[in-house]
C-alpha cells in the first residue's frame, strides 16, 4: 500500500478534505500534515493531522516566517511516522518543506509539487517575482511531478516561464462521487412563475469583490427578476464590509457554507446559474483557472456564466455549453441575460444535461487511477522505518 506524505498550506480548506479522501479511496495510507487559518484543525474522520501551526491569508511575510520555523521543527513534528513512498507539497511553501522532509526521511522519496493556484506575486515582473520563480526552480529540483488542475496553469505559466519540466498530471476541480452507483441526472429546478425571480449561484471561495459589486448593481438594475445566492467562505480580507455589503442589498442573500459533496444536489436545486466568474486576480490566475463552481454548477445543471478570453470561457465554447460575457459591465450582463425565458433557458440547460457525467465527477476508479500514476514514481523497494528524532 503506498505511504503519502500530504503537506498542505491551509488543512481548512475544504479542497484538502476532498484530496485526501481520493488519496485514501485510491489505495493509500496518508499521513497529513500541515498550517491552518482557523481556531482548529477540521475533523477528517480518522486521521489525525500534524498541525503546523497558523498562517493568516495575505500575510505573506508571516507565511515565510511560519515556513522556516516548521522547516527547524519539522524532524520533530514528523516524528514517529513511516517514512513515506512519496511526498506531495500542496503550494510553493509546502513545496520547500518537502524537500526538507524528503532529507529527513533520507532523500530519497519522490516529491510531487501539486499546484492549482499561480499566485500573483509568482508573476511579478520585478525582483519579487524573479526571486520567487527562482525560488519555485530551486525547491523543484527534486519533483518528479507536477499535479495540476487546469491546462492554461501548464500553457501560460510553467511552460512559458520554464519553471518545471516534469511530466504533469491534470487534475480537474471535479466533484467527488464515491456512491460506486452509475451517476443520475439532477432534477430541475422550479421555473420562476410570472413575478419571481431567476437565480444565480455564486457558490464557493468567494474573493472577488468586484463580482460581488457588480452582481449587486446588476440586480437593482433587473429590479427583482433575477437574485444571487451566495454560499461558501468569503475571503473577508479581500471586501471592506462583506456581511454589511450583503445586508444592504435587497437582490443578494449569503447562506452560509455547505458540505461538498453531500449539499451540492440540494443548494444547486434552487438556482438557475452559476456564477463562474471570478475578478481576484484579472488576467493572471483568474483568466486560467477551472473553478470548483463550474463542474458543481454544470454536474447539476446550473447554466454557467464565464468571461470572455478565460480558460473558463475556453472550456464552455468546446462544449457548446454556457454564457459568456464580452465585458465585466452591468449592461453586458443584462444584454446575455435580460432576453432569457423558460425556453431559451431550458435550451441552454439541454445542452448542458446532454454532456457525459463523467465530465463533471471524480469515481472511485478516477482515485485509483491517482494512486497508481504516484505509484509508479516510487522504486521496487520500499522501506517502513521511523523516523527518530533525539529530544
Amino acid at each position: 500500500m503506498l505511504n503519502i506524505l500530504y503537506l498542505v498550506h491551509d488543512l481548512c480548506d475544504p479542497a484538502v478534505r476532498r484530496r485526501v479522501t481520493m488519496l485514501q479511496t485510491g489505495g493509500a495510507t496518508v499521513t497529513l500534515a500541515g498550517f491552518r487559518r482557523a481556531e482548529t484543525v477540521p475533523d477528517f474522520g480518522g486521521l489525525t493531522p500534524i498541525d503546523l501551526g497558523t498562517t493568516a491569508d495575505r500575510a505573506f511575510a508571516q507565511r515565510l516566517a511560519a515556513v522556516a520555523k516548521a522547516a527547524l521543527s519539522l524532524g520533530s513534528s514528523l516524528a514517529g511516522i513511516r517514512k513515506p513512498d512519496v511526498i506531495i507539497g500542496r503550494n510553493l511553501e509546502m513545496l520547500a518543506l518537502a524537500n526538507r522532509a524528503r532529507s529527513l526521511f533520507g532523500g530519497s522519496a519522490p516529491i510531487v509539487y501539486e499546484c492549482l493556484d499561480i499566485h500573483r506575486l509568482l508573476l511579478d515582473q520585478g525582483a519579487i517575482g524573479r526571486t520567487l520563480r527562482g525560488a519555485e526552480r530551486f525547491f523543484s529540483r527534486n519533483t518528479q511531478l507536477l499535479l495540476t488542475s487546469s491546462p492554461a496553469f501548464l500553457r501560460d505559466y510553467f511552460e512559458a516561464y520554464g519553471q518545471i519540466r516534469v511530466p504533469a498530471v491534470l487534475l480537474q476541480n471535479k466533484i467527488l462521487d464515491l456512491s460506486g452507483k452509475p451517476p443520475q441526472q439532477a432534477k430541475p429546478p422550479v421555473l420562476p412563475t410570472e413575478g419571481e425571480p431567476w437565480r444565480i449561484a455564486w457558490f464557493g471561495a468567494l474573493r472577488c469583490a468586484k463580482s460581488l459589486q457588480l452582481l449587486a448593481d446588476f440586480t437593482r438594475r433587473m429590479q427583482g427578476r433575477f437574485e444571487v445566492i451566495l454560499r461558501g467562505r468569503p475571503a473577508r480580507t479581500e471586501f471592506d464590509d462583506f456581511d454589511g455589503f450583503v445586508r444592504a442589498e435587497p437582490y443578494l442573500f449569503f447562506e452560509g457554507a455547505y458540505r461538498n459533496p453531500e449539499d451540492l444536489a440540494a443548494i444547486y436545486g434552487e438556482v438557475h446559474f452559476c456564477w463562474a466568474i471570478d475578478f481576484f486576480e484579472e488576467g493572471l490566475n483568474s483568466s486560467w483557472l477551472l473553478p470548483n463552481r463550474l463542474y458543481e454548477g454544470c454536474r447539476f445543471g446550473a447554466v454557467p456564466i464565464a468571461m470572455k478570453g478565460t480558460e473558463t470561457a475556453r472550456f464552455l465554447a468546446d462544449r457548446h455549453i454556457g454564457l459568456t460575457l464580452d465585458e465585466p459591465s452591468v449592461e453586458n450582463l443584462s444584454e446575455v441575460l435580460a432576453g432569457i425565458d423558460t425556453e431559451t433557458y431550458l435550451a441552454q440547460r439541454g445542452r448542458i444535461t446532454a454532456q457525459d457525467l463523467g465530465m463533471w465527477i471524480c469515481n472511485p476508479a478516477d482515485c485509483q487511477g491517482l494512486v497508481d500514476r504516484l505509484g509508479r514514481l516510487v522504486g521496487s523497494e520500499r522501506q517502513n522505518v521511523l523516523l527518530e528524532v533525539a529530544a
